[in-house]
Formats: structure tokens, C-alpha cells, sequence
């Protein structure tokens, strides 16, 4: 990691752990800082999880609650961002199984070390504005969990190790389902692709 990186962290850090202080002394302001620092990004992995916006809504407004509940309990172990990410993701999944609305993810035997090329080619292939939106779409075609792995990893930048505290996952299982996601998101992606050459 770089410094300039590792500095940022280290102050992204510190200044939750402030507001977290702040809010336990009585300051719910602190905590609404808190909300708006990430109800971006939160409203994000819940909406690829559950696909239907409205529900996004109820499950990531959940989540700020269950935080705040639960606030005593942050130890510090993870970053915030990590220990939140892991309560909208099982509040997501709980919603998911009281809907009875879980895809399963079909069995891809085949995995190629020639994925993450492809996937940056296929990638390459898309104008920049038009490439954010055509990922989007297709993250949402992949199954929930998957669609939150590709987030976390991707968009968020969570490591493999935090990514499997988050989901409770073991990290090798999240291995696979990444480089299988990848696989996925690149069929899809290739698929547009040759659609939009024709």
C-alpha cells in the first residue's frame, strides 16, 4: 500500500472512530456525519443484493439502525466500514430468505487464467461513461452474494481477508466466487460487446 494510501486510511480511521466516540457520548449529529459518509455505498451493495430499490431503501435504512444499536459493540477490531458493510449484508440476506428470493448460482467447471484478460479487454471495448452503466447492469444480472463480493472487491476495494470478515465466507471461498463472478461479468460483458459490433 502507499503512504499517501496508508495515510488516508489511517485518517478515514480516526475520524470514525471520532464520530463513533461522539455519538456514544450523546451527539447523534455525529452519527448522522456517519450515515451520509456511507449511505452511498451501503444503499449500493443492498441494491445488488436485492435488486428491487424500494427494498434497498428499507434494508439499508435497517442497517443504520441496527449500527447505531449496536454501536457499543464496535471494538475497533475492523474498520467501520467493514463492520457496517457485514450488517447490511446479512440484513440483506435476511430479506432475501423471508422473500424466498435467492438465486443460486449455476456451476461454472471451466475457470481460465485468461479471465481477468478478457474482462479487461472486454472492458477497454466500452466508452468510460457508457462502461459504468453497462457494468452496473450487468452486476445486477449475477446472483446476490456475488453481486456483493464483485462490490466489496471491486468498487470498495476490500480485501479479500476483510471481504471474508464482512460475509463470515471463508477466504477461499471467496476466491472462487470472484474469479467465477469475473467469469460471469465478463460473458455478460462480452455479450454487449459483440451487440453493440454488429
Amino acid at each position: 500500500m502507499d503512504v499517501n494510501l496508508r495515510l488516508k486510511d489511517e485518517m478515514t480511521t480516526n475520524t470514525d472512530q471520532y464520530l463513533i466516540d461522539q455519538t456514544l457520548a450523546g451527539n447523534t449529529q455525529a452519527y448522522g456525519v456517519l450515515v451520509e459518509k456511507y449511505q452511498d455505498f451501503i444503499f449500493t451493495i443492498v441494491v445488488r443484493m436485492v435488486k428491487v430499490k424500494e427494498e434497498a431503501e428499507e434494508v439499508a435504512q435497517d442497517t443504520f439502525i441496527k449500527a447505531f444499536e449496536s454501536l457499543e459493540s464496535f471494538r475497533g477490531d475492523s474498520k467501520f466500514s467493514s463492520w457496517l458493510y457485514s450488517i447490511a449484508y446479512r440484513k440483506a440476506l435476511d430479506r432475501l430468505r423471508k422473500n424466498k428470493r435467492y438465486q443460486t448460482s449455476p456451476l461454472i467447471e471451466e475457470i481460465t487464467e485468461t479471465d481477468a484478460t478478457d474482462l479487461d479487454n472486454a472492458l477497454q471495448q466500452l466508452e468510460v461513461k457508457e462502461r459504468s452503466l453497462k457494468i452496473q447492469e450487468c452486476i445486477k444480472q449475477l446472483p446476490e452474494i456475488e453481486a456483493a463480493l464483485i462490490t466489496l472487491y471491486y468498487f470498495e476495494e476490500q480485501s479479500v481477508k476483510e471481504i471474508a470478515q464482512v460475509t463470515e465466507l471463508s477466504e477461499d471461498n471467496i476466491k472462487v466466487k470472484l474469479y467465477r463472478s469475473r467469469k460471469k461479468l465478463c460473458t455478460l460483458l462480452q455479450g454487449y460487446i459483440v451487440a453493440q459490433n454488429i
